[in-house]
């Protein structure tokens, strides 16, 4: 009896031990695509180990596509046209993509599996793209969940950006990361300082990124950044300015308040930003500062929700609430707006009820 369980045991072990080498063999075959060309712009080829997505393997070549979500298909943002080779547009990629993209060949490079030779066309201006070796140079604690991060540029040691434009972060592998991935921030530091870059980041639970930098890096320690990207920026005009914000979304108006010193611009300017509670204040001094400095700015910060105990003169409520009791006519100004999707809509709204009319409104939205 004992004899032949044992027989049994060994044997359905034997069945799934062959079973699993099959498997191995079978996808170590079908996922071999062997050595793949990518000709871009008529002009190079590159040669690459087929299999991975375009977005990585153009990065395994130093070619930096922007790319907010790290490849994960949710920000939209690493369109290039693929001409040959691709395969039928994905549903993963529909959301993103209008008609007049679909029929030019536009894609989501991160969603294009590299199998085959591929042909494709992208922008020249993201040949600009550099990656930075850097140094961390600071961490600040803005609130309990977010820090500055000042990072002294290495090699190259120097950089021009537009204020406005983002970053990409390179998180190495560690304790509980397996792979190199890249996510996107927006750069807050003075554009007149050519040798730092510093970014704002928000504790995402489990984020990949984040808590690579809230628990493991330090002073010191090396950091790899690829950019500037993005279209985010203030236009040349003297239409009244309303910087709306929340949490992270500091970043890129600090860094467009820095340039507006820098530059001894004049325009009216109203800053909202919007806090869930007080302890998510960050940066309050500096805007004050901002104000003694800038020739016509105002910053409004408002709080959600105060804890039993907390005093704040300030405004309450939703940053829209403060939008809809402070602001009275909108018509001639143009909005800057930073945070998350659902803020960044429901501003929309307000603005346009106070008569700003929607090609107005610029907007950077955080996933």
């Amino acid at each position: 009896m004992i004899i032949t369980l044992i027989i049994s045991v060994f044997i359905v072990s034997s069945i799934g031990a062959a079973l699993a080498f099959v498997l191995v063999l079978s996808e170590k075959k079908f996922n071999d695509y062997g050595q793949c060309k990518i000709n871009i712009n008529e002009e190079k080829e590159l040669t690459v180990t087929g299999g991975k997505n375009l977005l990585s393997a153009l990065g395994g070549e130093k070619i930096f596509i922007p790319s907010a979500c790290g490849g994960r298909g949710t920000c939209g943002l690493c369109k290039l046209r693929v001409l040959e080779g691709a395969g039928a547009v994905l549903p993963t990629e529909e959301p993103f993509l209008d008609k007049s993209e679909l029929d030019s060949n536009t894609r989501l490079s991160c969603q294009v599996k590299v199998r085959n030779d591929l042909k494709i066309f992208i922008p020249p201006e993201l040949f600009a793209i550099r990656e930075y070796n850097c140094k961390c140079a600071e961490i600040t604690d803005l609130t309990y969940d977010m820090k500055q991060f000042r990072f002294e540029l290495v090699d190259p040691g120097t950089i021009s950006f537009i204020p406005g434009q983002f970053m990409q972060f390179l998180t190495p592998v560690y304790e509980t990361n397996t792979e190199e991935i890249y996510r996107a921030y927006s750069i807050s530091s003075d554009p007149a300082d050519k040798n730092h870059i510093e970014l704002i980041i928000r504790l995402v639970p489990n984020g990949i990124c984040t808590t690579y930098c809230f628990r493991y890096l330090k002073v010191g320690d090396p950091v790899r950044l690829n950019g500037p990207y993005g279209q985010f920026r203030l236009t040349d005009t003297d239409a009244p300015i309303v910087f709306i914000a929340g949490g992270s979304g500091m970043a890129p108006i600090k860094c467009m308040l820095h340039h507006m010193k820098n530059t001894g611009n004049k325009r009216k300017t109203t800053y909202y930003f919007g806090a869930n509670k007080l302890k998510d204040l960050c940066c309050v001094d500096l805007m004050h500062q901002f104000e003694k400095e800038l020739a016509n700015f105002r910053f409004v910060p408002s709080v959600g929700a105060l804890e039993p105990g907390e005093n704040w003169t300030g405004v309450k409520g939703l940053v829209t609430n403060a939008i809809k009791e402070d602001l009275q006519d909108a018509s001639d100004g143009e909005a800057y707006l930073c945070g998350s999707p659902g803020m960044i809509d429901a501003v929309i709204k307000v603005l346009k009820e106070k008569g700003m009319s929607e090609n107005k409104i610029f907007y950077d939205k955080f996933e």
